[in-house]
């Protein structure tokens, strides 16, 4: 089947969508609010089943030529020793989010986007023969036609990169927070930080957010006596991003009559499994094949809704907990001892 279709939003779910569905014949309008591309974002993680879809979206080589190969993580303690090493028998591929987003817009996707074009929450859309709502967490298609708003999460996180190579994937786990750091294909270091609601002496988890350089401080103060692969990241921060944690609740369906969503617009989750990026790609492929193949659009949403929400919900709920588990407030030797025990059966 063929057909015509509107995307409200050109992230990487609204132009991962774009560029399958053109490879199959439809014609595609994206309207993304933004002036252009972002150019600034740190790293992803592509596990082998999002390089799967990458490849059948098209976009595959691009992105291995601007990633690096990954393979685990160490789980370390504030002072740097171990808690566990997961993920050793996968190899997952790090890729910035401006070059992934380039990636996917190369050609004709990128020719398809009406930069600046802001939709509001009137519920009026769009003429097509499908409207897919590819519009974030605070998607304004979820909210006007699906009823459902993003839950917080109780957490903080903050993001940026600084100069120099790192070689390998750490996760820090202390008392209500972490520090992640990964590295980037240009030799340059991503790293993250999350902590609970009220962890950075904001008591009612509801204060004004801070500037960059307030951020800074903050972080220095709060990781500062942590081992020196995070002092390293410390000493060199810059263009700190700030902001609360959300994740959607599960949906009965991702489909309303012909408005369909994907990526975080449907299943927006907490970034500790590095999955959220990987479950968009998938919906992507999933909606592409699906329209491509069925006799009609109903059929066609029907088996994309099927095929993907189960699968996604699952992994929103193991994000949340992961979220949960990794800024423990209470029970941390337990929770390290407990974390150490599966990572040697996995």
């Amino acid at each position: 089947m063929r057909g015509s279709a509107v995307v409200i939003g050109g992230g990487i779910a609204g132009l991962a969508v774009a560029r399958g569905l053109l490879r199959v014949g439809w014609s595609v309008r994206v309207l993304e609010r933004s002036a252009d591309l972002p150019q600034a974002g740190t790293a992803l993680g592509m596990w082998p089943e999002a390089m799967r879809a990458l490849d059948a979206l098209g976009a595959g080589d691009d992105v291995r030529a601007a990633s690096v190969e990954q393979r685990g993580a160490a789980i370390l303690r504030p002072d740097g020793t171990p808690i566990a090493r997961i993920g050793r028998g996968r190899t997952a591929r790090l890729v910035s989010r401006p070059a992934l987003l380039a990636a996917l817009a190369r050609g004709r996707p990128g020719e398809t986007v009406e930069w600046g074009r802001r939709v509001d929450g009137s519920g009026v859309l769009p003429e097509a023969d499908v409207v897919v709502g590819a519009d974030g967490v605070r998607s304004v298609v979820r909210a006007v036609h699906f009823g459902v708003a993003p839950r917080p999460l109780g957490t903080i996180a903050y993001r940026g990169t600084a100069p120099g190579a790192v070689r390998a994937v750490s996760e820090t786990w202390g008392r209500s927070q972490l520090f992640g750091i990964t590295p980037r294909h240009d030799g340059a270091t991503n790293w993250f930080a999350c902590l609970r609601d009220g962890a950075d002496g904001d008591a009612d988890g509801a204060g004004a957010r801070r500037t960059e350089a307030e951020a800074a401080t903050r972080l220095r103060e709060l990781y500062g006596d942590w081992h020196r692969g995070v002092q390293r990241v410390l000493d060199h921060l810059a263009d700190v991003d700030e902001r609360r944690l959300y994740d959607v609740p599960p949906l009965p369906s991702y489909v309303a009559g012909n408005v369909v969503l994907v990526g975080d617009a449907a299943h927006a989750m907490a970034p500790n499994l590095g999955r959220g990026a990987c479950e968009t790609l998938l919906d992507a492929a999933a909606l592409t094949e699906a329209l491509s193949a069925a006799p009609d659009v109903a059929s066609g949403l029907r088996q994309y809704d099927a095929a993907r929400r189960p699968a996604a919900t699952r992994v929103v709920r193991m994000a949340r907990l992961a979220n949960r588990l990794s800024t423990a407030e209470h029970l941390v030797p337990a929770r390290n001892v407990a974390v150490a025990a599966a990572a040697r059966l996995s």
